[in-house]
């Protein structure tokens, strides 16, 4: 008898992933709950605690509840671990092998897969050695899953059926298989109100204290009042700046779907990767607008034209910070310093000019349209004001 066929001290593992509830009953988290129990009392197993990952994808350890099994396992709590099978303790072949092949051998802990004839105690068993081979498999069903789901995402975003989960402020999503966005009238007239105060020149700073001084809801509450949404993100319960900006650049409001906007690196790695526009799919009129397109190009226009210069570590911003271009390559010039301590702006091409010549032709340039037009004497005083203020 080998030292592991002593170890009576169970914990039985359970996992369910979502793709894993197509599968219907036969791998359901009760089912697979009826199959451990009886399986341990029919050997003699002193089940020591019920471990459950329901939701959880198996091509990751990063699970509350596998790590706090793991977490028992190292610690002496458990020296037995039972599976219904191998894939549900995980399908990621490097690290299911990294745990049964090193780990619980070192910690002297006994692994049991039922429906796959593992079992580590019998290192002679077939199962044992066909283990390595239905790692593999595994965890390419994964990835042929994976695979799958990305193709019907993709034909469906192509399709003009709306993915999103919830519907962005002023909108609702309708009850039939399209699933697209409807207008959600109380709140749609306020987004019409955003774009309009934008285009007028309004900063996002000044409508967001607008709206906060009216005593209208921010969309998570709103959200979370009218259809028991939780705010699960922190919040002061007020407008922002990030939440107005974020309104006026979603082209939904122009009744155009935009889809795919991120994307996976693969099906072990979830990191969120941003794809670029022109490679987003995109529907047009595919519900109703709230904003007209004249309307959406005129904020895009004023936010064109807005400069926001930066301060220095006195708080002052140049005059024309924000405001000059390299004439050779387009880009923004910013102010630095050289070795004399002359300011000067440079753009991202390292081209340097004097920040005081600069400046200089810009005054002569306001002067000499001053010159020409019909402002009076004190509006020219202005300009000597700002030249002194240089």
């Amino acid at each position: 008898m080998s030292k592991q066929q002593l170890n009576k001290d169970a914990g039985l593992y359970l996992r369910l992933s979502k793709d894993d509830e197509r599968a219907g009953e036969s791998l359901s988290i009760e089912n697979q709950r009826r199959i451990l129990e009886k399986y341990a009392l029919d050997n003699g197993f002193n089940v020591v605690d019920t471990y459950i990952d329901d939701g959880w994808s198996g091509t990751s350890f990063q699970h509350p509840e596998v790590q706090r099994l793991l977490e028992d396992a190292k610690n002496g709590r458990i020296n037995v671990i039972i599976v219904k099978d191998l894939s549900r303790f995980g399908r990621n072949y490097i690290e299911v092998g990294q745990y049964t092949d090193y780990i619980f051998p070192m910690y002297n802990i006994r692994f049991i897969a039922i429906s796959d004839n593992v079992d580590s105690a019998n290192s002679e068993s077939s199962g044992m050695d066909m283990m390595p081979i239905m790692n593999v498999f595994n965890e390419w069903h994964a990835a042929n899953t994976s695979k799958k789901i990305r193709a019907v995402i993709e034909a469906n975003a192509k399709a003009g059926k709306y993915r999103a989960s919830v519907a962005p402020y002023g909108y609702v999503k309708s009850e039939d298989e399209s699933r697209l966005p409807i207008r959600d009238e109380p709140v749609a007239s306020n987004v019409l109100r955003i774009f309009e105060m934008r285009a007028k020149g309004i900063s996002p700073q000044k409508i967001s204290d607008t709206f906060n001084d009216e005593g209208i809801l921010p969309p998570g509450d709103y959200k979370e009042q009218k259809f028991g949404i939780p705010n699960t993100r922190k919040s002061h319960h007020l407008w922002a700046n990030s939440v107005i900006k974020q309104i006026l650049t979603n082209p939904i409001y122009l009744g155009n779907l935009v889809q795919l906007k991120t994307y996976t690196l693969s099906y072990k790695n979830r990191k969120q990767v941003k794809i670029d526009p022109e490679d987003m799919v995109t529907i047009y009129n595919t519900h109703e607008a709230i904003v007209t397109q004249e309307l959406w190009d005129k904020c895009r226009e004023m936010e064109a034209s807005v400069s926001q210069g930066k301060k220095n570590k006195t708080g002052y911003v140049n005059p024309l910070s924000g405001l000059v271009y390299c004439a050779d390559c387009g880009n923004k010039m910013y102010i630095a310093w050289n070795n004399t301590r002359e300011p000067i702006h440079e753009p991202i091409t390292e081209k340097t000019s004097n920040a005081v010549l600069i400046q200089n032709s810009v005054i002569e340039c306001v002067r000499a349209t001053i010159s020409k037009s019909r402002f009076s004497i004190r509006s020219s005083c202005r300009i000597y004001a700002l030249r002194s203020a240089w």
